[in-house]
C-alpha cells in the first residue's frame, strides 16, 4: 500500500503534524504564561492580544490550550506505550506457547475488557489517588489486555509459518525467533492499533479531567478546561470550542492515521 496517495493518511498526518507542531512550540514558548492571571483581562473575545481570547480568571487561552493538548497527548503516549509494550510480552508469549498458560492470561484480559475501561480507571484513581502520573499507570494497565489480544492471534498465526521454521532448523531458541522474528513481522498489524489507542487515551484522559480526577490545577487541561467553559457557553463560546477542538483535532489526526494504516483509505 502506498501511503503517500492515501487520503486519509495524508490528511491525518497533516492534521497530527500541525498539533504536534504546535505542541514542541508550546513546550519552549507561549505568548503568556498559562498560569497567569489577569484581573483585568477576563473573558475577553479572541482579540489581536489574545488569539483565542481569556477564561474567567483571565488567563490568555491559546497558551493554555497548547499547554493542555501538550499534557494529554504525554499522558496518551505513555499510557500507549505501557500497554503495547506489556501486550507485547504477554500476547507474544501466550500466543507463541498456548498451553494453560495461554487459557489463564486471556481469562483475566477477558475479566478486564467485560468492565468499561473508564469505570475501571476512576476505581483505581480512587483508591490510590489522582494525578498525572498515577492517571498513567491506571490507563496503561487498562490498555494491556486490547494489544495482548491482538498480540497474541498474530503470534500464533505466525509461528506456523515457514520463516520459523526455517529459523528453528538453524538452531534459534524460543526467545531468539520469538522477539527477532515474529514480533518485528507484526508491526504493520500493530499500528493501526497503536493509533486507535492513543485516541482512546486521550478521550479517556479528557474524561477523567473533566470530572476532576485528572491533571491537577493550576496545570492546564484540556478536559478541566471543557468544564469549566459550560458555564459561559452562551456569554463566552470561545472558552469551550477552543478546548474542544483541540481534543477533535487530536482524535481527528490519529483517527484518519489509524484508518490508512489499516488500508481503509481511498487512493486518489
Amino acid at each position: 500500500m502506498d501511503l503517500r496517495h492515501n487520503k486519509n493518511f495524508t490528511a491525518g498526518a497533516f492534521i497530527t503534524g500541525l498539533m504536534v507542531g504546535l505542541i514542541l512550540i508550546g513546550m519552549v514558548w507561549t505568548p503568556y504564561d498559562p498560569n497567569a492571571m489577569d484581573g483585568r483581562a477576563k473573558m475577553l473575545a479572541p482579540c489581536a492580544r489574545h488569539i483565542l481570547g481569556t477564561d474567567n480568571f483571565g488567563r490568555d487561552i491559546y497558551s493554555r490550550v497548547v499547554e493542555g493538548a501538550g499534557a494529554t497527548a504525554l499522558i496518551a503516549a505513555a499510557t500507549v506505550a505501557i500497554g503495547l509494550v506489556a501486550g507485547l510480552i504477554i500476547g507474544g508469549v501466550t500466543g507463541y506457547y498456548g498451553g494453560w498458560l495461554d487459557e489463564v492470561i486471556m481469562r483475566l484480559n477477558d475479566a478486564l475488557t467485560a468492565f468499561p475501561s473508564i469505570l475501571l480507571a476512576l476505581v483505581l484513581i480512587a483508591l490510590f489517588g489522582g494525578g498525572k502520573y498515577k492517571i498513567i499507570i491506571a490507563l496503561g494497565v487498562l490498555f494491556i489486555p486490547s494489544f495482548a489480544r491482538i498480540v497474541r492471534a498474530e503470534v500464533a498465526r505466525q509461528k506456523s509459518l515457514d520463516y520459523v521454521a526455517s529459523a528453528r532448523l538453524m538452531g534459534a531458541g524460543d526467545m531468539r525467533i520469538l522477539f527477532l522474528h515474529i514480533l518485528p513481522n507484526i508491526v504493520p498489524v500493530l499500528l493501526p492499533s497503536v493509533a486507535i489507542g492513543f485516541n482512546n487515551a486521550v478521550l479517556a484522559e479528557a474524561s477523567m479531567s473533566y470530572l476532576g480526577v485528572g491533571v491537577k490545577p493550576p496545570d492546564a487541561s484540556l478536559g478541566r478546561m471543557l468544564n469549566e467553559a459550560q458555564g459561559y457557553l452562551m456569554s463566552a463560546p470561545w472558552y469551550a470550542i477552543s478546548a474542544g477542538a483541540a481534543i477533535i483535532l487530536l482524535v481527528l489526526g490519529f483517527g484518519l492515521l489509524s484508518e490508512g494504516l489499516g488500508g481503509d483509505g481511498h487512493a486518489s
